[in-house]
């Protein structure tokens, strides 16, 4: 793997040859190529078994400033041991939470950043080693319909950036940030509520679709869900075993009037007052029936 990532860090050097010797024979044109290689990677891995540290941690800014970043932060895990109590460790560390975020590893530079600022916190950087360990977790915050762990990391993560930066020129685009993942965790929510009604598991969906409404009740699916918790009702009361039909359908009549309290001319107007309709006379029938029992 080490070898495949040192191969690929070299790609730009050869491109540069492909231009100047794209006339060449292709035979001497592949020589040519192998032996940079082989030279490249043998002189670095002559530089990963030294143990001149100084060397070590010039070539470190070197290949940074190439964008050569698996090299650099391979070199950085041996010579940061080695500088950690100098003048020097924290530019040494600043480049190596940038050269995990030039490779697009998240994971290693949300926890660079973080050590980062945990280690200076009166940095000129901390500011960004703090915005930048929540944006780490936001770049890993998937589609909604999958697990959503990092973006409440990433919510929490711009919380704090908020609360111990309040002056920051980077407080309002962390505010968008935050109603953007909490907008997927409201998607996530719906979906995850409603797939149990799209399985006719209407107990289930009945649970899940009040715990969505109590999570989000700004949610723009409100309307929606509160629709389909009452029909879940209703339905669940129809499938329901006599003896406990009653009960439930009175479940889904209180519910009834708690959606035509907030949506009166709701999109949903048609369905609902169908349910009204039989759930009152379902209860009426049997209203009449225990008075005749007793």
């Amino acid at each position: 793997m080490h070898n495949y990532y040192v191969f690929m860090s070299e790609i730009k050097n050869i491109k540069y040859f492909c231009a100047t010797f794209k006339n060449m024979n292709l035979r001497v044109f592949v020589v040519l190529m192998v032996s940079l290689l082989v030279c490249s990677c043998s002189e670095y891995e002559k530089l990963l078994k030294s143990t001149d540290y100084e060397l070590k941690k010039n070539k470190v800014k070197e290949y940074y400033d190439k964008g050569q970043y698996v090299k650099s932060t391979e070199l950085l895990a041996q010579v940061l041991p080695r500088y950690r109590a100098t003048e020097e460790a924290e530019g040494l560390s600043w480049m190596n939470c940038q050269s995990y975020l030039g490779m697009k590893d998240y994971i290693m530079a949300g926890s660079e950043f973080k050590n980062f600022s945990d280690l200076y916190p009166y940095s000129k950087n901390a500011e960004e080693a703090n915005f930048m360990t929540a944006m780490c977790d936001y770049y890993q915050s998937p589609r909604a319909e999958l697990d959503q762990e990092y973006t409440r990391n990433a919510i929490n993560g711009f919380t704090l950036f908020n609360s111990h930066f309040p002056g920051s020129a980077r407080v309002d685009e962390s505010n968008k940030l935050i109603k953007e993942l909490e907008d997927r965790l409201v998607e996530k929510s719906y979906l995850s509520a409603k797939l149990y009604y799209d399985m006719k598991q209407y107990k289930a969906a009945i649970v899940a679709l009040n715990n969505s409404l109590k999570e989000f009740p700004e949610s723009s699916y409100r309307e929606e869900l509160m629709f389909l918790k009452l029909n879940s009702l209703f339905l669940y009361a129809e499938f329901s075993y006599p003896g406990k039909q009653t009960e439930r359908y009175q479940a889904a009549l209180d519910d009834y009037y708690s959606y035509m309290e907030e949506f009166p001319k709701g999109s949903y107007s048609k369905e609902v007052a169908r349910i009204f309709q039989t759930t009152s006379k379902i209860l009426k029938i049997n209203t009449v029936v225990k008075a005749n029992n007793q």
